[in-house]
């Protein structure tokens, strides 16, 4: 029952940092502090009896974790972020909505959708106008299953959302009878059985630090330049120029029902005009009219270098090959 609690206030770097109602010197401060009290109670065994808790041990589920924003376990800092976020109930205060009721379609190219796969996943913009609704700017949003975290980047959409999107729902609502939204982020519990949900939920909604990410990143592609950048490397048709492959488009061969010539698919039934294959297409050797359902497959041979035992693949052939001449740095 891992857990992920968005703060949209978390900062960092070496200034103060507030969390729970406490003041830290650095956002390191904080981290080492409540790092100590997820720590204390993993030594109780009352806490690790709760149905869902992981098969891990202490130090794998304290490294996974930055509480109490994120806990790769049940998050025992829960009660006191709803104490100090919540607002009590009162029975007093007539607080209710209208049934909402719109048409709500998104696509799924949004970079952020797009950032990291889920199954069953739902465009965070699907997500925003029933939050908009339903609640307002500081209120606490439940997702008890939240998958990849679409709920809890909604939430924060909600203060965030850029004056074109604002524009277009206000007009898109205004048409439709509802009353204007209140804007503003909303504060997101998000919580999820499965520990790669739920890791993934923190990665999508936790801030960090772009610029050290960026570091990172360079610095790992870094070292995988240099460890394995050889294999990438090829002599150009010249034979003595060195270049860098970035990537290859290989083709699949086959051979003609009539002929049992060769067919390169790619190169017989793509049109380069229209970027599409088409429907039908000739034989480079005898001219039958050719579609993928008519072609047979063609199988190679291979040895295993460390069985030494043969084995049958289809046969394939580099179409394109995209790459970086070393001398010009040209692609």
């Amino acid at each position: 029952m891992q857990s992920n609690l968005d703060l949209a206030d978390q900062e960092h770097g070496g200034d103060p940092v507030e969390c729970l109602g406490m003041t830290f010197e650095s956002d390191a401060a904080r981290r080492a502090y409540f790092l100590e009290r997820l720590r204390e109670r993993l030594q109780d065994p009352a806490f690790r009896k709760i149905p869902g808790f992981p098969k891990g041990e202490d130090e794998a589920i304290l490294r996974m974790s930055d509480p109490p924003y994120y806990t790769a376990c049940p998050n025992p800092f829960l009660a006191d972020f709803a104490r100090l976020h919540g607002k009590p109930y009162d029975p007093d205060v007539h607080d209710e909505r209208e049934p909402f009721a719109v048409d709500v379609s998104v696509g799924k190219t949004d970079q952020l959708y797009k950032a990291h796969g889920y199954h069953t996943k739902v465009p965070h913009l699907a997500i925003v106008p029933s939050i908009l609704h339903y609640t307002r700017p500081g209120d606490l949003v439940l997702d008890g299953f939240c998958g990849s975290g679409m709920t809890g980047l909604a939430a924060q959409w909600c203060g965030t959302a850029p004056t074109a999107y604002r524009q277009n729902l206000l007009s898109e609502w205004k048409e439709a009878g509802h009353a204007a939204p209140e804007w503003g982020a909303r504060r997101a519990i998000l919580n999820d059985l499965g520990p790669a949900a739920s890791f993934i939920a923190a990665g999508y909604n936790l801030p960090f630090d772009v610029k050290r990410f960026e570091q990172e990143a360079r610095r790992i592609l870094d070292e995988v330049e240099q460890e394995l950048g050889w294999m990438y490397e090829a002599l150009h048709t010249d034979g003595k120029t060195r270049g860098r492959i970035n990537y290859t488009v290989w083709s699949e061969v086959f051979s003609c029902p009539e002929c049992a010539g060769e067919v390169n698919f790619l190169e017989e039934a793509l049109d380069k005009e229209s970027s599409k294959t088409r429907s039908e297409f000739p034989c480079p050797r005898c001219g039958t009219e050719l579609n993928k359902d008519r072609l047979e497959r063609s199988f190679e041979t291979r040895i295993d270098p460390m069985t030494g035992e043969t084995w049958k693949r289809i046969v394939l052939r580099p179409a394109f090959v995209n790459g970086l001449d070393h001398n010009s740095g040209q692609d």
